[in-house]
């Protein structure tokens, strides 16, 4: 390890958790070299910067990142209080990206290609592990190469949305609509207003970024009565959408879900569960999406869509590297199960850090939403503690690299009992007494009041609201 101590750690990405793994080298002494493809730091995040996050300012700095910026003189934002994604680029990022410990180690429009180890491809094992590590990244100047001691990826996933298809791909039509769909959460009543103002809009998702779209039409609603909104939901359940609601540890997350039942009981969206779509055609005034409803072919003339199906991590500059991932989740195999949503949708995660981010190529490791693959509900705050944690072991510290301590606020919500310690799911209560027929103990508390249950583990249709516009929304059958 002589020939590369000396050399930088390369963080790939400079968003929240990216800076965050800046920091916390500056802090153990370590050169970080940063690399961002975008034309400024948190570029991810003013794509949509419009929207107003649920977590508070005090889960949205990193520690280390505060301390550097403390002995700048840089006067925090209020703990409380509860910042857009551009606040968060503006009041926090920036500052950060502009100290002298970070600013010349920052790389803006920066894409990195490839990553291998030097005179070694992914095959060869003689050295292999003593080489340096070689980013080979393109910027207007051309293509150029970095030796680095250890990489640190933090790149995300907002460069990768998942498609319409329930099946993973895009379905027909879709490419060619390209112009007409919307992938994240639009600004529709700023920059994005004369797209979707007196418009028919389908809204393709069942997770907060969804929420945060529909809640944002019905708001262009308000002013523009023509417009019409469609929800269109893969599963026949809406429970998990909705949030914790009062349960939640995150009074904003709570409240998305709680003002979207709301506007689903005064018939504000007219939802579709069971919804899959198989083809998209362009017609000259719009699109008509051939769908699956319920099981029933179903037909559906809109103006736009917007696609909040959530996102997937791109590998494909780590080809040259030896990666593990869950062949589910695409994300560490240790890490997986704690985070699968086949088994686990809970908001808290039990704490994890290095060991648990560990790939067969030493010296690297992916942080960040892009470590959860293609599982959701990642917070910032996990990332923080894992670039903590994966940063202490890369300077030598590795007691304290695997002292990890993370809480997290509950989401009041989750579909089951994980298949890891099911003390961990706090927002059910924790398992139900082996003598009643219930999943949890709320599911047990909902059928002692004579309720179906809490439906975390239900996967009854739930009927919110029918299809209230009937005129261009009929049956195929």
């Amino acid at each position: 390890m002589e020939m590369t101590a000396n050399l930088p750690v390369a963080v790939i990405g400079a968003g929240p958790v990216g800076l965050a793994a800046a920091a916390h080298l500056v802090e153990r002494g370590i050169r970080p070299v940063i690399f961002e493809c975008g034309p400024s730091v948190g570029a991810a995040l003013l794509e949509w910067g419009h929207v107003r996050v649920f977590s508070p300012w005090a889960y949205n700095i990193d520690a280390a990142a505060r301390a550097l910026l403390d002995r700048s003189g840089w006067i925090a934002p209020n703990e409380g209080g509860l910042p857009t994604g551009g606040e968060i680029v503006q009041d926090y990022l920036n500052p950060l990206a502009a100290l002298p410990e970070i600013a010349p180690n920052l790389m803006l429009g920066a894409t990195v290609t490839a990553v291998t180890r030097q005179g070694h491809n992914k095959v060869s094992n003689e050295g292999h592990k003593d080489s340096p590590f070689v980013i080979r990244y393109e910027d207007a100047g051309g293509e150029h190469r970095v030796l680095a001691r250890a990489v640190i990826d933090a790149s995300g996933t907002w460069s990768r949305p998942n498609p319409i298809g329930i099946d993973g791909l895009a379905v027909p039509g879709e490419r060619q609509a390209a112009e007409r769909i919307a992938y994240g959460i639009p600004d529709v009543i700023g920059r994005a207003r004369d797209d979707y103002a007196g418009k028919r809009v389908l809204v393709i998702g069942g997770g907060h970024s969804a929420i945060n779209v529909a809640l944002a039409l019905m708001e262009l609603q308000r002013e523009v009565p023509d417009t019409k909104i469609f929800w269109a939901l893969r599963h026949s359940s809406v429970e998990k959408l909705l949030g914790g609601g009062l349960n939640d540890q995150l009074p904003e997350r709570g409240a998305l879900g709680l003002a979207a039942k709301q506007a689903m009981q005064d018939g504000r969206l007219n939802m579709l569960t069971a919804f899959a779509v198989d083809g998209i055609e362009t017609e000259q005034d719009g699109l008509l999406v051939e769908a699956v409803l319920g099981g029933k072919p179903f037909s559906l003339a809109v103006d736009r869509i917007v696609v909040t199906t959530g996102f997937r991590p791109d590998l494909s500059f780590l080809g040259e590297l030896r990666i593990a991932l869950d062949p589910v989740v695409e994300a560490p195999p240790a890490l997986a199960p704690l985070i699968d949503p086949n088994f686990h949708s809970c908001g808290t995660v039990p704490p994890h850090g290095v060991d648990e981010l560990t790939h067969p190529e030493p010296g690297f490791t992916i942080v960040g939403s892009k470590s959860y693959g293609r599982a959701p509900t990642f917070l910032m705050v996990t990332g923080y503690e894992q670039v903590r944690s994966v940063v202490a072991d890369i300077a030598g510290d590795h007691d304290g690299a695997r002292e990890v301590r993370l809480v997290l606020p509950e989401t009041g919500v989750c579909s089951g009992v994980p298949v890891t310690d099911p003390e961990a799911v706090a927002c059910c209560g924790g398992p139900a007494l082996a003598e009643v027929d219930a999943c949890c103990v709320k599911d047990a508390e909902a059928k002692g009041k004579g309720r179906a249950g809490c439906g975390c583990a239900s996967s009854e249709v739930v009927e919110i609201s029918s299809v209230a516009d009937a005129e261009c929304c009929q049956s195929a059958a």
